[in-house]
């Protein structure tokens, strides 16, 4: 009887230790909330941007490049965001983000590929947003989760890095250098 005690117990303070070692390991967006400039959406994404990124497998391969012409245009707390994708094998592809600005630092948005809309907030330097995105691969389309992560480096850069799900489990990774063109 003693051992199997001893057994839960050693089996519950595993478990513990591991699922706090996981919470410590995932960032939080409260963690930037003193951190400067401060990323307004909204302002950021309003006129002309060019992006460079890469898509990168789950062990880090880079799988494809890119380029991204994108317009942004606000009329109050709405914005639609335009990106024009052009990747290294000539395939193009087109997504017109529209943005809402909710609350505070808050921020929703879809897209024709948005499978469940972008929810997400910014504090301080960065900005969080979680989507599902229809995704084309080998012929048949899957949701793959976004967990989208932006960092304002100044008024004109943006550096954005999303990891990529599906079924819980990492898959991918997209990184994109933004900048502002005036």
């Amino acid at each position: 009887m003693r051992s199997r005690i001893k057994t839960i117990v050693l089996s519950i303070f595993t478990t513990l230790t591991l699922s706090l070692g996981l919470m410590s390991c995932s960032s939080d967006i409260n963690d930037y909330a003193n951190t400067s400039p401060q990323f307004a959406l909204d302002e950021y994404f309003n006129g002309e941007l060019t992006a460079h990124g890469m898509v990168q497998d789950r062990s880090g391969k880079v799988l494809r490049r890119f380029t991204v012409a994108m317009v942004g245009t606000w009329q109050g707390n709405k914005g639609t965001l335009e990106e024009d994708f052009v990747y290294d094998d000539g395939e193009r592809q087109r997504r017109v983000w529209h943005i809402e600005k909710t609350a505070d630092g808050h921020y929703t948005g879809t897209a024709d590929d948005v499978v469940v809309p972008a929810k997400g907030q910014t504090q301080g330097f960065a900005l969080n947003w979680r989507y599902t995105l229809a995704v084309p691969v080998d012929g048949k389309v899957w949701s793959i989760n976004f967990n989208d992560w932006m960092y304002q480096l100044d008024d004109k850069r943006v550096l954005n890095r999303a990891e990529m799900t599906k079924f819980g489990f990492k898959v991918g990774e997209v990184t994109l250098w933004i900048e502002r063109k005036s």
